[in-house]
């Protein structure tokens, strides 16, 4: 594809820069500008090949998608995880970390990270009850704060951005139950949710303007601007050593740590799970919530599966069929990790599960763009799923088992695939399907606006900010 493409109608240049960095999901597109026209290879996959720069690949290909990201590991030719995306988070976290390391050291910090995250140590029922009981009381007194404002305003209902709200919740989960510290919730709605929110804008677009690698927030106080930046990372080094505080006393799943790593070089790591996890998980469970206030019918068909549960429970959980389908259609739908960057070791042959090739160069780097991908009538159409592509359908999962297709031919990449999958995949479902269940039971709530146009940064959410009419049930 052309890097210059005058009188074409492209939506944007096909590289991040200062003008429209904070619209990725555009650049992205700008790869497939009139791609729909194309039978073939070009149809789903973009080479961009500049002299003087490494080439790029664009794939909306699910197959291509697929054996990319389950070839990419620690062995000999396979590949990396492209760290030029994650340059401004390794500035701000610090480059030895899972999210930032290849071949034996991502090994290594994998084998760390493993026993805490896994599924079998997060649903023990003592673990499971833990994290339950701490959102019934969060939720509980979320409750009586919105009671008390619909008394005092004499109001039925109340128009309300949800985003704030449940960053806290998910904070709150994240610091509390999972790392057994004890901050209280007007400290996390005060003090370190905005001071995260801001560190996170700030690693944006640290990546893409600060290509000389200069550390300006380091820097004496001069401006405005530097002063809050250096009490922004001032707040997130007190928040993490919270987190690493309760580790001394063994506590919540510090207990399953299995490393005799000094504090120090766990910093580095915990800064990007604090960040990364609260960005995932609020993004994944704003947009369920903003699904639903838009589809009223699927909205009451969750209560209607959640509303006897008082305890969660793995088994109460596990029931909720629909539930987990409204969770599975959020993140085919609208992904947190809208796209997943990876770099070629050495030349390579791809190839795909149903027999198809392709061959990529040493050094390349590639963006598998997964929010496209799944978004393709090519690929979850009405032929492919029962739904179109591009609508919000929690009943295609249904549709999908019932045509016999097995789990590995209708992945979404919603917690990326393959041996560098999220390590807190079961961790961000098991807080979301609380959140949103319980948000369900306990609330009626609508948007004013049928369209869910998309904000972009280190994840996705909702432009509106998931902004409800809400009410008490």
């Amino acid at each position: 594809m052309r890097l210059f493409y005058p009188g074409s109608n492209r939506p944007s240049l096909p590289f991040p820069h200062r003008w429209n960095f904070h619209d990725p999901i555009r650049i992205l597109e700008t790869y497939f500008h009139a791609a729909d026209d194309e039978q073939g290879p070009g149809r789903h996959n973009r080479y961009l090949d500049v002299p003087g720069f490494a080439p790029v690949l664009v794939t909306r290909d699910p197959g291509i998608i697929r054996a990319i990201a389950t070839a990419t590991g620690d062995r000999p030719g396979q590949f990396d995880r492209d760290t030029m995306p994650s340059i401004g988070i390794a500035r701000a976290t610090g480059k030895d970390t899972l999210l930032f390391a290849n071949g034996a050291e991502w090994k290594k910090q994998r084998k760390i990270a493993a026993c805490p995250f896994g599924k079998t140590t997060l649903y023990q029922p003592v673990q499971f009850g833990e994290f339950a009981e701490t959102f019934r009381t969060t939720v509980q007194q979320r409750i009586e704060v919105l009671r008390q404002h619909l008394a005092s305003h004499d109001q039925e209902s109340i128009d309300i951005r949800l985003e704030p709200e449940i960053k806290v919740v998910m904070l709150e989960m994240l610091t509390n139950n999972f790392f057994g510290a004890e901050i209280s919730y007007d400290e996390l709605c005060n003090r370190y949710v905005p001071a995260l929110e801001r560190v996170i804008d700030h690693i944006v677009s640290d990546t893409v303007r600060n290509k000389l690698g200069i550390p300006w927030r380091k820097l004496p106080g001069v401006t405005k601007r530097i002063a809050q930046a250096r009490q922004d990372d001032a707040a997130f080094e007190e928040l993490t050593q919270c987190v690493l505080a309760p580790r001394a006393e063994n506590k919540a799943l510090w207990k399953q740590f299995k490393s005799d790593a000094p504090d120090a070089k766990l910093i580095s790591n915990l800064k990007v799970f604090l960040a990364g996890a609260l960005e995932a998980t609020t993004s994944y469970a704003t947009w369920a919530i903003s699904h639903l206030a838009r589809n009223p019918a699927a909205q009451e068909k969750v209560f209607q599966e959640v509303k006897d549960i008082d305890v969660y429970t793995p088994e109460t959980l596990a029931s909720a069929t629909y539930l987990r389908d409204v969770l599975n259609e959020t993140l085919r739908l609208t992904p947190s990790l809208y796209f997943l960057p990876r770099r070629a070791t050495a030349d390579t042959w791809v190839n795909t599960a149903d027999g198809r090739t392709l061959f990529i160069p040493n050094g390349t780097h590639i963006l598998l763009d997964v929010w496209h991908a799944n978004r393709h009538e090519d690929h979850w159409g009405v032929q492919a799923s029962g739904y179109r592509a591009n609508e919000f359908a929690p009943d295609r999962w249904q549709h999908l088992a019932a045509s016999g297709c097995a789990t590995k031919d209708i992945l979404h990449f919603g917690f990326g695939h393959g041996p560098r999958v999220c390590p807190g995949k079961h961790l961000g479902e098991l807080e979301v399907s609380l959140v949103v269940g319980a948000f369900v039971k306990t609330f009626r709530f609508q948007s004013n606006n049928d369209v869910n146009p998309v904000r972009a940064g280190v994840s996705t959410k909702p432009a509106d900010g998931t902004r409800v009419q809400m009410s008490l049930r």
